[in-house]
């Protein structure tokens, strides 16, 4: 039977031989062994009996490889285990699952590449590992997930194990550690250069001199043998990158391979001092040359001579539209001279006057090592954007450099300067006055022209028939190609080794033969007009620089071979060989290692469940398995190794799946049904006292938490955990628990919560357990007593009523404010002395108490009224309610005696309460009747705080409304065993008192903002219902309550809305709920304010923090809204000025009035009303204009957390009614490159016309000269003086401003006008320059974007100490 896989996790029947055939695995495996086969998948269809060696065979049959010389792993999510090829356990026996796709993945053994089955075999030719057939390739190869390229590239993804052995080609890749394709080029090119590698070698590295770590020789030393000796195939450049004194952050960092090349020789000629190697850079890779100026008319000549490392060559002149085809071209064009005539002149000192002269350059003396930098990058002054020229230009294998030599200035004494100031340093090489590439002002060649050197100029290049021009033939073997545009992209090297002369291209880690046609593929060239701007921003890939070498048999050397190294390369390549085995050894064992989350119930750490990570051998026992666990939970001297024992487990369900008795000699890896790093169970190390004995766990039990339930106290206990089988029967379920809780099994009632909104009482004797919907764990509530609630029906019962409070119980942390009235009370707590020791504020606290009593007591009337009219069930089966305000200090009336249950309130009994009321020790955080607190008043801290909060609560949007707003509940408050129980009481259930009932959900009152506390006959909602709430002090751990700063720990129902909640907090803040605002607080610290009062909070969890903060809560209709500060013309056009509150309803003149006098107080602006207006704020751009008679909701849209401008007027308000337009306008003069303030300008129409006529009045330009454009992007719409002239779209032929490409429909547009006549202002180039970063700086602090300033890129440096200097006097 074969098939094939069709959807996700399913397999497709092809052909069904057999019905009764055995099941079958459909096996794919990944090659990630080799680059060119990661991408290629094996599929396999193999019965699923057939064992793991048969496996391996087939694989090796299929993939083309000898058997035993490759690995199989897992490949899943998270998951990366090893097959064992020895085992004889079958493929189901393993882990694989019939009818499903097994994803293996075929990896290196030892870190060794698998062997290629002979070709006899028949194989060979499946394995794609033929060089003939294998495809070139010639580009960058970015790494998945990697930024060190542009994004405009894809290529195939890699594992780390296909980097683990070495390339067919026989050359070692290096890892891109983020973006340090550019190193990595370099490092390659500086490899593969003999004399290099080779004095390198020579070099010897004395340990007492200097830490190995930030030794830069060592360093480079350490990584070129490894590229010449590992058998991995890439390896890190780490330790390179941290000798240069780099942090993990430089990674991150593109730079420019040329710039990197200059930095790294003269880091190494300062490591190089005092050593046979101090002059290697100059010796392999300096030149001379001289700069010179000859007069036309004397022939006097000035000059001096300079060296240089690099020839940098121009792609395409400045100004030309036309490139330079060659690199010999360009070569021509570097020496070819300027002359100097006009004003220009060259002062001769000869002459003694200004003469026609001629600058230029002539090469003295070439390196051995030539190095040519095409320079692709170039700025263009048009658009202020950096720009890469992707014009073709060839260059060739062997480069003649005769012609370029002159013989006669070689002769004459190089140790002459000329001082002269004529002799100007613009065509200059000098090592450290190499420009980057990067850099705006590369001017050392602009004036060449082409048509010069095209034809007589070209006649005279030096002819040197004398000299021996092979002694100046360069051979190139070396090109660092450039991929990607001016932004960024990614280097990568073609190389030629001198060994075969075979071209290799060096890509990070993936090193591929290439031949010469790939060479000539990076000559460059785009399709296409040839203009100078055509190719800016393309992405393309060519040369960068080239390095050729004199072809000179003499000098030319060779790689040296292992055998030929110096003593002290041959002991560090001993030490690295013996680093990587070390390092392959850990990697056999981290690939036979089992990884499985470990868990323990500490006894002595607060009882909590820890949680640790298990990493074990896959031949460890069980046994020693269970004695590492031990170490890793610190369990030593708590409890001895012989009381603990590791049992299956799962964290998720909270479940013990089973134990391993008998089973403490079985491997680890057996046990656990083979390796892998992560496992769909758990461990868990469980204790037992010496006592005791441990229980088995068996396959196939179901975990029990049993609650005792006690309706006499209203208590519900700690869980007891049982074990059972799901086809036990509820009468031998109720056996068990009796067993495990002394309870009677006649007389118990088992309930079972299914999940957090379903209880379900077990009462069908024969049924069983999994019939009942029992899982792998449960958590059941047991009661067992002769009260007659058995008799009543359960959803009615005190049982039901008592579940159900339990579960909807959360605990919450109210911090209160610091000024509130209601805490400046002493709080006195009876700890059993002398009652009269409480403080003097005694009166006052026996005063509130009684208060607060007439208050509960008058509300428990109304409540029993309400619950008589509406209640159905007999009173002889409800409990009287308690007081709405109960807490750990509030009194409560007495209990009515005929009820069915007594409920103690907050364990405080009414004996102990009658003594508290009488000594009056316990007044609580209680309001004073008198004290008063003014309404509008606001703290400092509410007032900051509001400008990052919302006025809206976001979680109540997403809150669940399963349970209804409100609900009755009938019996008294619950004291809960050991607290309350986190797991139970995050449940959501909702209430039978409900069922039926519409939710109160205000469509009107949403839109509005907020919700009314009061329903239609202007009662208070929340005297309408009655559920469980209880307080009592609370001090912070953290010691933030301190300082006047009081805290509230509250256990409420959270069905309760949040205006019966605020109305609980009454008693404690000390004002009315009206006067107070509740920010519910995340775990970000940031709050948010909750307004929806008739929300319940149900999406309130355990321990959520909640903060009260003083000052008018919204009403109905009303909105809190921030006002800012319209500042057009200064640098910050948007300051923040007060939080204010808008009504519906209200006028525009009205709002305008309540915000005088805060703004006084608070911002000390004193404003008449006739000289400020409002207006729309949308993120920082003004609009629309709004006037007094406007009124809120209905000529102006208002919403949550609104914004809204506030403009100071110079004069009278010009804006009289909404069809009139208000614009913001600025003058453009080009004359003096300036910008004018802004200036309003209001018109009666969208007219062009009027626009036009309006600003030639203000500005006195005539209005055939008038020319105008719309601004762009966010007020102010900041722009370049540099670039306003021709970025905009200057006079659109429109004749109104509401169409294309204005749009001008609502006031705070901003419009730029000029004067066309005037002509921009003549400016030098350093003028231009400092105008240039003016405005740079300028648009900056606006916050604006600046188009072109140059990347802002981390300057490239190599520290010598191993790091960068922490000098603050340093700049």
């Amino acid at each position: 039977m074969e098939m094939v896989p069709s959807e996700e996790n399913q397999l497709v029947l092809k052909e069904l031989e057999n019905a009764a055939e055995e099941p079958r695995v459909l096996c794919i495996v990944q090659d990630t062994t080799n680059a060119k086969t990661v991408n290629e998948r094996l599929t396999l269809n193999l019965p699923a009996s057939t064992t793991l060696p048969k496996l391996f065979e087939d694989v090796a049959h299929k993939a083309g490889y000898v058997n035993g010389t490759f690995d199989l792993a897992w490949r899943k999510t998270g998951d990366m285990g090893s097959l064992d090829p020895s085992s004889e356990m079958s493929l189901t026996e393993s882990g694989f699952e019939p009818g499903k796709r097994n994803f293996l993945q075929l990896t290196d053994k030892d870190g060794e590449q698998p062997q290629i089955a002979s070709d006899e075999s028949g194989t060979a030719s499946s394995s794609g590992l033929d060089d003939s057939s294998q495809e070139r390739f010639i580009g960058p190869l970015p790494r998945e997930g990697t930024v060190g390229c542009s994004s405009d590239y894809s290529s195939p993804s890699y594992s780390y194990s296909s980097i683990l052995n070495k390339s067919d080609t026989g050359y070692v890749g290096l890892v891109n550690q983020a973006m340090t394709c550019y190193l990595n080029s370099l490092l390659q090119t500086l490899f593969m250069t003999p004399e290099f590698r080779n004095a390198l070698y020579n070099w010897e590295f004395e340990e007492s001199e200097e830490d190995p770590v930030t030794s830069i020789p060592y360093q480079l030393q350490r990584l070129f043998l490894l590229l010449q000796t590992s058998k991995k195939r890439a390896i890190e450049t780490t330790d390179v990158t941290r000798s240069f004194g780099w942090d993990s952050s430089e990674a991150w960092q593109q730079h420019d391979v040329q710039e990197l090349c200059r930095v790294m020789f003269d880091a190494l000629e300062q490591k190089w001092k005092q050593t046979e190697q101090a002059d290697l850079i100059n010796q392999l890779y300096q030149g001379k040359l001289k700069d010179y100026v000859r007069c036309l008319e004397c022939g006097y000549e000035s000059w001096r001579i300079d060296t240089y490392l690099d020839i940098p060559l121009v792609i395409r002149p400045f100004g030309a539209s036309q490139a330079y085809g060659s690199v010999e071209e360009a070569l021509q064009a570097f020496v070819q001279p300027e002359t100097l005539d006009g004003a220009n002149q060259y002062f001769c000192e000869r002459c003694k006057k200004k003469c026609d002269a001629r600058k230029g350059l002539r090469f003295l003396h070439f390196p051995y090592l030539l190095t040519l930098q095409l320079k692709r990058f170039d700025f263009d002054y048009t658009t202020m954007h950096r720009i890469k020229l992707n014009d073709r230009m060839s260059f060739p294998e062997e480069l003649d450099m005769g012609p370029f030599i002159d013989v006669e200035d070689e002769k004459s004494p190089q140790t002459e300067s000329c001082t002269d100031s004529g002799a100007e340093n613009e065509g200059s090489c000098h090592s450290d006055q190499m420009s980057n590439d990067f850099s705006a002002d590369d001017g050392v060649d602009e004036g060449i022209c082409l048509d010069s050197a095209s034809s007589t100029e070209r006649a005279l290049k030096p002819k040197v028939p004398s000299l021996n021009t092979s002694s100046l033939t360069f051979e190139l073997f070396s090109v660092m190609v450039h991929s990607g545009s001016a932004a960024g992209g990614h280097y990568y090297a073609c190389i030629k080794s001198f060994s075969d002369g075979q071209w290799y291209s060096f890509n990070d880690q993936h090193v591929s033969k290439i031949t010469q046609e790939d060479i000539r593929k990076t000559y460059g060239g785009s399709s296409g007009s040839r203009g100078y701007y055509s190719s800016a921003f393309a992405s393309s890939t060519n040369a960068y620089m080239l390095i050729y070498r004199l072809k000179d048999p003499s000098r030319n050397a060779k790689y040296l071979d292992c055998d030929d190294f110096p003593e002290h390369i041959k002991h560090l390549v001993q030490r690295e060989k013996e680093s990587e085995e070390q390092e392959k050894r850990q990697r056999e064992i981290e690939r036979n290692t089992c990884k499985i989350k470990l868990f323990c119930m500490h006894p002595v750490k607060m009882m909590a469940m820890m949680e640790n990570k298990l990493e074990v051998h896959k031949d460890k026992t069980l046994r020693e398995a269970t004695e590492m666990a031990y170490k890793l939970m610190e369990l030593d001297g708590v409890v001895p190794l012989d009381c603990c024992r590791l049992v299956k487990y799962d964290e998720f369900h909270e479940y013990l799946e089973r134990s391993y008795e008998g089973e403490e000699d079985t491997p680890m890896g057996l046990l656990l049904g083979g390796v892998k790093s992560s496992y769909m169970f758990d461990l868990l190390l469980e204790t037992r006292r010496p006592e005791q004995v441990f229980q088995p766990y068996k396959p196939g039990e179901v975990m029990v938490k049993v609650h005792v339930v006690d309706l006499k106290t209203d208590t519900v206990a700690p869980p007891v955990s049982i074990r059972a089988y799901l086809n036990q029967s509820i009468t031998e379920f109720k056996q068990l628990i009796a067993q495990a809780t002394e309870l009677s099994a006649e007389t118990m009632r088992v309930v079972l919560e299914r999940c957090y909104n379903d209880l379900r009482l077990l009462y069908v004797p024969n049924k069983t357990l999994k019939a009942e919907g029992f899982f792998r764990s449960n958590k059941v509530f047991v009661e067992s007593s002769e009260s007659p609630d058995h008799q009543v029906t359960f959803t009615d019962s005190l049982l039901w009523k008592l579940l159900d409070r339990h579960g909807n119980t959360i605990r919450l942390f109210v911090s209160l404010p610091v000024q509130s009235p209601g805490t400046n009370r002493t709080i006195c707590q009876k700890v059993g002395g002398d009652p009269e020791e409480c403080s003097e504020g005694s009166k006052v606290n026996r005063n509130s108490v009684e208060t607060i009593l007439e208050e509960s007591t008058e509300k428990l009337k109304n409540l029993s009224l309400q619950q008589q009219q509406g209640s159905s069930t007999s009173d002889s089966q409800k409990s009287s309610d308690t007081s709405d305000f109960e807490h750990i200090e509030s009194p409560s009336p007495s209990q009515d005696p005929d009820s069915s249950s007594v409920s103690p309130v907050v364990a405080v009994d009414n004996r102990e309460l009658e003594n508290r009321i009488r000594v009056a020790s316990g007044g609580g955080a209680y309001s004073d009747p008198e004290t008063q607190f003014p309404g509008e008043e606001r703290s400092d801290s509410e007032v900051n705080n509001d400008r990052s909060t919302s006025s809206v609560d976001s979680d109540i949007l997403s809150s669940s409304h399963s349970s209804d707003t409100l609900c009755n509940a009938d019996s008294g408050p619950i004291q809960l065993a050991n607290g309350l129980d986190s797991h139970s009481i995050t449940s959501s259930r909702r209430s039978k008192a409900n069922e039926g009932k519409k939710e109160t959900w205000d469509t009107a009152e949403e839109d509005s903002g907020t919700d009314s506390e009061y329903d239609e006959n202007g009662k208070s909602k929340a005297e309408s219902y009655y559920l469980y709430f209880r307080a009592e002090p609370y001090a912070q751990e953290d010691g933030s309550g301190e300082g006047g700063q009081k805290c509230v720990l509250v256990h409420v129902d959270k069905r309760i809305t949040l205006s019966a909640f605020k109305q609980n907090l009454e008693p404690f803040v000390g004002v009315t709920s009206t006067q107070f605002k509740v920010f519910r607080v995340y775990a970000n610290n940031q709050e948010f304010e909750s307004v929806r009062l008739n929300e319940t909070l149900s999406s309130f969890s355990d321990d959520n923090k909640i903060t009260i903060r003083l000052g008018r809560a919204l009403k109905k209709g009303e909105y809190r809204v921030k006002v800012y500060q319209l500042l057009v013309n200064d640098a910050e056009p948007c300051k923040f000025l007060v939080d204010t509150v808008f009504a519906k309803g209200m006028t525009v003149k009205q709002s305008k009035e309540e915000l005088m006098p805060q703004l006084k107080d608070q911002c000390k602006l004193d404003l008449n009303i006739d000289k400020f207006r409002l207006r729309k704020k949308t993120w920082k751009n003004p609009g629309t204009v709004f006037l007094d008679y406007h009124v809120y909701e209905e000529d102006i849209n208002i919403s949550s957390n609104w914004e809204v401008f506030l403009e100071v007027l110079d004069g009278p308000e010009k804006m009289k009614s909404m069809s009139q337009l208000a614009v913001l306008t600025r003058r453009w003069t080009p004359a003096q490159m300036k910008l004018e303030p802004f200036r309003e300008v209001v018109l009666e129409s969208s007219s062009v016309e009027e626009l036009k006529e309006k600003l030639s009045e203000i500005s006195g330009v005539p209005l055939e000269n008038l020319e105008f454009a719309k601004g762009r992007g966010t007020f102010p719409c900041d722009i370049s003086v540099l670039e306003i002239h021709q970025d905009l779209d200057w006079n659109p032929k429109v004749s109104t401003l509401n169409v294309w490409p204005l749009y001008i429909c609502d006031d705070g547009a901003v419009v730029f006008y000029r004067d066309s006549t005037e002509e921009p202002m003549e400016q030098s180039e350093d003028e231009r320059n400092e105008l240039m970063k003016r405005e740079s700086s300028r648009l900056l602090k606006t916050g604006h974007r600046v188009s072109y300033s140059p990347r802002k890129e981390k300057a490239l440096k190599i520290y010598l100490d191993g790091g960068p200097v922490k000098d603050p006097g340093q700049d």
